[in-house]
């Protein structure tokens, strides 16, 4: 079996509150996953699942517990080094898209690329771009803009987006939330096949569980712990 590519140990994550005991969210949760792996996160709305998530991404700080990504303790690296670990080696898809209004599909997936400080990785960024969005179906659409696209398109290429740096984690919060259930399935299509042919570890936090089911496990946050699905059924 390979090494775990996401490790967590003992991660608890809470907020303090204005008066009374701090809000906790997250309670000692432990969590290991391999190279290429996916998972689906499902639990009640306000349960922590995107909490979770921001902590996998370094987006939020777990209050303790260590959280590592390739054998590297991220909680022990300061915010420069986070930031080159988010560009280098994590992928995000949310909800919103987040696309830029006023760039082009081409120049939205690139933007993650000008961050870098790897040549390589800037001057073969516009080939692998065009390769990825032929790959997603989104080949004539390269000189478009956001608002001349559907839901689902944009979506497609927030994906692409989040693949552009050839990530070893690639996290979706509600990647389909928004979207008509054709597009949701076709998204859902794509992340799974992007999963395969990139290798790339796939965690989703989701309400759907249709989708949820596809993927390679499904745990349940609920109470801030997280447990095998097949613990309780999982519940939106």
């Amino acid at each position: 079996m390979s090494a775990p590519l996401v490790q967590l140990r003992q991660v608890s994550k809470e907020y303090a509150t204005a008066a009374g005991p701090p809000l906790v969210v997250l309670r000692d949760v432990s969590l290991d996953l391999a190279p290429g792996q996916s998972l689906a996160i499902v639990g009640p709305s306000g349960s922590g699942k995107s909490t979770l998530l921001n902590v996998l991404g370094t987006l939020d700080h777990p209050t303790c517990g260590t959280v590592a990504l390739d054998g590297l303790d991220l909680t022990r690296l300061d915010e420069p080094a986070l930031a080159r670990v988010r560009n280098r080696e994590i992928g995000f898809v949310f909800q919103a898209h987040h696309l830029l209004p006023q760039c082009t599909v081409l120049e939205n997936v690139l933007v993650p690329t000008l961050a870098t400080k790897d040549p390589d990785a800037r001057r073969h960024g516009p080939e692998r771009a065009r390769r990825l969005l032929e790959k997603v179906g989104l080949e004539t659409r390269l000189t478009h803009r956001p608002a001349q696209l559907s839901g689902g398109e944009r979506q497609r290429v927030a994906v692409v987006r989040a693949l552009i740096n050839q990530p070893k984690l690639l996290l979706a919060d509600e990647p389909t939330g928004a979207l008509d259930r054709a597009s949701a399935q076709n998204l859902g299509d794509l992340l799974l096949r992007l999963n395969q042919e990139e290798g790339v570890t796939l965690v989703v936090v989701t309400h759907a569980l249709d989708l949820a089911r596809r993927l390679g496990q499904i745990r349940e946050l609920r109470d801030g712990q997280l447990r095998p699905a097949s613990e309780s059924a999982p519940q939106p």
